[in-house]
């Protein structure tokens, strides 16, 4: 009896861990299935708003508003945050076209960054060749009416999930005026980044690969000269001309470039050289961008540059003035956020185009001579697989430089334009404002998406992001905004124009 009683006893408790063995797998997948569902929740959300998306980014594309004066396309993203429940402080680092839209109170904060400034003299209709839009001198020839609403569409669809019970916060910077004007360095400046964990950055491109580049550290300075008027054929001598000394200032700054580095890039444009032939003119205004891999060089060339600026105007006999009115940091890299964007990127493949979009590409290869149109189709289709860290791939700069050095970021592109072209061109400005764009844009939405899940819901890479973050970056670092402690330079576009 006692036998059979202990094999009775035995068999109830073999069956007591089975039931709690199954109880513990259902529940498991029920878990499983449920988190499942939860992300699916944001990919849902992008797939059935392709229509709203494109209306935004149209009409940014259409405003066509230059840096810092960015006010409807700005209120048009914040009218579509607010109506998704996120909170919104305007105004901030004293940029009336600045803002942060956050949602979510606990857990980490993953920061995305919107751009929606355009660039002047880019006016293009969306027609595949070139053809200027009418009413505006201006446009998106670098794709931030993409940027904006894809990071505004990604923010959206964090704030799904994370409405689902998920710990964490998305934090949303609306950044005005990156083409000229730096404005992310006055946000870093006023420390609107603290407290964020960890930002995701991405650009519209012809391709879809993520950024292991440094970039360009840059500086963007006015520099302004002052003489005598007087008439250029009755009394020449009494006349000390500005003109003069922009064209002496910009003769040496040429010579320079024998002198500096191979990877520095100096480039200008005379602004205002005078308003008549036969007037010496009294003023006169040169806007230059110096650029290097590091911050360091561009600091030691812009003080040769202002030393040339001040020989040319000693020898004009004219006086000279200068504003700087952004600096951009070089980016730092970080390794952890590129492999989980490598992993996202994958898998949320290239973009498709229908047979209309096809139509549109192959007509604006032909018209930029692209001969090999198969390769162009494929890097749009494809991912393109994580490269090694470079010092430099690009000559671009960018104020999302500034950011990368108080908080980690990833940075990566999604084929938006046609591949056609090389940047700032006709090209872009034309098929980033069609369903070309939508598609590119909301591919980064969900990239950014699923990259915001896996890390809210891993703290681990987060932390490890911040380790490589702090080891990369040095202990005693210190940002020290290249424009100095001036104020956000508001109305140069305005003076400019």
């Amino acid at each position: 009896m006692k036998t059979i009683a202990y094999i009775k006893t035995g068999y109830g408790k073999h069956s007591l861990f089975i039931l709690v063995l199954l109880s513990f797998l259902v529940g498991s997948s029920s878990a499983s299935a449920q988190k499942k569902n939860d992300i699916e929740e944001g990919t849902r959300y992008l797939d059935t708003h392709f229509a709203l998306y494109d209306s935004i980014q149209k009409q940014i594309h259409s405003l066509a508003e230059l840096g810092y004066l960015e006010y409807k396309s700005s209120a048009l993203l914040i009218d579509h945050l607010e109506r998704n429940g996120f909170q919104i402080e305007k105004g901030v680092a004293g940029i009336p076209t600045a803002f942060i839209a956050t949602y979510g109170e606990s857990g980490p904060a993953i920061g995305l960054m919107a751009e929606y400034d355009a660039l002047p003299g880019m006016s293009q209709d969306t027609v595949p060749y070139k053809k200027a839009r009418e009413g505006s001198a201006d446009g998106h020839a670098c794709g931030h009416n993409l940027l904006g609403t894809g990071a505004v569409a990604g923010a959206v669809a964090i704030s799904k999930w994370i409405a689902k019970g998920h710990p964490g916060t998305v934090k949303l910077y609306g950044c005005p005026a990156e083409e000229g004007g730096g404005a992310k360095a006055y946000l870093v400046r006023d420390g609107c980044f603290d407290g964020v964990d960890a930002v995701l950055d991405w650009h519209p491109a012809s391709d879809n690969s993520v950024a292991v580049e440094t970039g360009l550290a840059n500086v963007q300075i006015d520099f302004r000269f002052h003489g005598v008027a007087s008439h250029a054929a009755m009394s020449p001598e009494k006349g000390r001309s500005a003109l003069d000394a922009v064209e002496a200032f910009d003769m040496m700054m040429n010579l320079m470039r024998e002198h500096v580095p191979m990877t520095t890039r100096i480039h200008y444009v005379i602004t205002n050289g005078g308003q008549a032939p036969n007037v010496v003119p009294d003023y006169a205004e040169v806007e230059y961008y110096i650029r290097s891999p590091k911050r360091t060089i561009v600091e030691d060339v812009k003080a040769r540059a202002l030393q040339a600026a001040q020989g040319a105007a000693m020898g004009t006999g004219t006086t000279m003035t200068y504003e700087i009115k952004s600096g951009n940091y070089e980016r730092l890299y970080n390794h952890t956020l590129a492999e989980v964007l490598q992993q996202k990127l994958e898998q949320v493949g290239g973009v498709c185009y229908d047979s209309r979009e096809s139509a549109f590409v192959s007509r604006v290869l032909e018209e930029s001579g692209v001969k090999d149109t198969l390769a162009a189709f494929a890097q749009v289709r494809e991912v393109a697989p994580l490269q090694p860290e470079a010092e430099t791939l690009t000559g671009a700069s960018s104020d999302v430089g500034n950011v990368s050095w108080v908080v980690p970021v990833g940075s990566f592109g999604v084929a938006a334009f046609a591949p056609g072209g090389y940047g700032h061109c006709w090209q872009q400005t034309a098929s980033g404002g069609t369903t070309i764009g939508t598609k590119g844009l909301l591919n980064a939405a969900k990239v950014m998406y699923l990259t915001a899940c896996e890390l809210l819901a891993r703290p681990k890479l987060i932390d490890q992001a911040k380790e490589e973050f702090e080891s990369r970056r040095g202990e005693d670092f210190k940002f020290e905004p290249l424009m100095g402690d001036r104020t956000p330079p508001l109305d140069y576009r305005v003076r400019n124009k």
